[in-house]
């Protein structure tokens, strides 16, 4: 004959299991929110500067700055910390512009326009909305 009991185990481990879903449920529509909202305000941004008029304007280049960013990376499985890491950079250009009116404005631009550009130099700005397309120096 076998007696069977319930010392109450099985409860708290099915609540468990029920709470660790409800979190990793919770958790995970956060991050998938996260990205849609950036994809959505990544087309918007798009959409608003490909219906902005083109101008081109006289200023100045007020400044330059660049923005570095660094990702160490890991595998699965090290737990020493010594070996498996590598790390990854991504590099941001901006440069600022003051137009004749004063009002500045800062764009991102790519690493060899960066490069051909010196703080002081004016010329003709060509833009559309938030997106840079060329500094011609006069």
């Amino acid at each position: 004959m076998v007696l069977f009991f319930n010392d109450g185990f099985d409860d708290n481990f099915d609540m468990m299991g029920n709470v660790f879903g409800i979190m990793f449920f919770i958790v995970f529509a956060f991050v998938f929110g996260i990205i849609i909202v950036s994809i959505i305000m990544g087309i918007r941004n798009w959409n608003r500067n490909n219906h902005s008029p083109r101008l081109s304007v006289f200023a100045s280049l007020v400044s330059k700055r660049i923005d570095v960013s660094n990702h160490t990376h890991g595998h699965a499985g090290d737990s020493t910390g010594a070996h498996g890491h590598y790390t990854s950079s991504v590099t941001y250009y901006y440069a600022t512009f003051e137009v004749e009116s004063g009002d500045r404005m800062e764009f991102c631009v790519s690493g060899e326009e960066y490069g051909m550009l010196a703080e002081g130099d004016s010329g003709s700005l060509t833009f559309q909305g938030t997106r840079f397309i060329s500094f011609k120096r006069v």
